[in-house]
């Protein structure tokens, strides 16, 4: 039982993965930044796969940390872009 539980396991990794490495841009969560090995995991939205993402030369990982809400934009591996998305406005009134 265990052995296909882990096989199933590896399967949902991959099948996130692969819809990752093609997948555009994807909101979601940064979980970590390492601006010396020029890498952030990504948590997608509607997912609980963290992946580690590559950030191209263009990135600026130091305007990025932990927590932030963020618009990815993805090539195979690689982050070509990143930008906060906003919070939604808190609603006055009624």
């Amino acid at each position: 039982m265990k052995k296909a539980a882990t096989i199933l396991a590896a399967a949902i990794l991959v099948v996130s993965l692969f819809s990752l490495a093609f997948a555009g841009e994807m909101k979601g969560t940064i979980k970590s930044v390492d601006a010396k090995a020029g890498t952030a995991v990504f948590c997608a939205e509607g997912t609980t796969a963290d992946v580690t993402l590559k950030a191209d030369k263009s990135v600026d990982l130091s305007k990025v940390k932990a927590g932030d809400k963020v618009a990815v934009t993805v090539d195979k591996d690689t982050m070509t872009s990143v930008k906060a998305v906003a919070k939604p406005k808190a609603s006055v009134g009624c």
